[in-house]
């Protein structure tokens, strides 16, 4: 990615979280907040484990119930829109999902196009050629009659990668996709992403990795203690202070060799004993 990407704020709200109050129990995981995601954005959420991230993106996808708030997909409250209505606008990637055991990668990413099936309209050509051509952008086109119970972690992941393609939503949401990837495959993907972001895709991802969040967010969002602590261009989000008060890490935080992107170095950690 270049430098000196900019947030755009001009564009159409695709996604809005009003007052949204999110958690699983009598504490809430996410407090009162409030964050809109415009078209065309590749927004990267960032932050500490158990910061809400994840619960925040489950309820962006219809997932997670507000206790209190609303999501709005395209101005419209997202839980008064029917299931199909929203998945063919928005995709989701959770963490860790379960294939049905002996499905095949084929059958697996065939599963996205359900959303655009009716009762007068099955399976049809178009839904043969998306399919063909996730499994080609995910890497599997040489896997798609092998059964996903034996691929590996990593091909896995691109096999549910693949499905979210398939599906052909406007907009995409990926809750930690490089999981199981090792470094070169999680590039790969990434690129994939920013691909599909060049072509049009509004992208929002939550995302671990520092350097790699500011190297391909056109935005980022930092949390902490389930609310948004900052908000804007990754040179903007992220800086020594922030990293050292958000994730306690002593840092320097340097520009990127090669895309001029903020980069964490960290401090020696102190040690103790012999």
């Amino acid at each position: 990615m270049a430098k000196g990407k900019t947030v755009s704020r001009e564009t159409t709200p695709v996604l809005s979280a009003e007052g949204l109050t999110l958690g699983y129990g009598a504490d809430p995981v996410v407090r009162d907040l409030d964050l809109t995601v415009s078209e065309g954005e590749f927004t990267v959420i960032v932050g500490p484990n158990g910061c809400g991230k994840s619960t925040l993106l489950k309820a962006l996808g219809r997932v997670n119930r507000p206790v209190a708030g609303r999501v709005l997909l395209h101005g419209r409250d997202v839980r008064s829109q029917r299931p199909k209505a929203v998945a063919r606008r928005l995709a989701l990637l959770p963490q860790s999902p379960l294939a049905p055991e002996g499905i095949t990668v084929r059958a697996l990413v065939a599963r996205g196009r359900f959303p655009h099936h009716t009762l007068l309209r099955q399976w049809v050509p178009e839904d043969e050629a998306a399919v063909a051509a996730a499994l080609e952008l995910a890497g599997l086109a040489g896997l798609a009659d092998a059964r996903v119970g034996s691929l590996s972690g990593g091909q896995r992941q691109r096999a549910w990668v693949a499905m979210v393609l398939a599906q052909d939503s406007g907009t995409l949401l990926l809750d930690e996709p490089t999981t199981y990837l090792d470094i070169a495959h999680q590039y790969d993907l990434l690129e994939l992403f920013a691909d599909l972001h060049r072509r049009g895709r509004t992208v929002v991802a939550v995302l671990h990795d520092l350097a790699q969040a500011a190297r391909f967010a056109t935005r980022m969002v930092m949390m902490d203690g389930g609310a948004v602590v900052a908000d804007g261009a990754p040179e903007e989000v992220v800086t020594a202070e922030r990293v050292a008060r958000v994730f306690g890490l002593a840092c320097d935080v340097v520009p990127d060799p090669r895309t001029g992107t903020p980069l964490v170095v960290p401090h020696e950690r102190a040690r103790t004993g012999a």
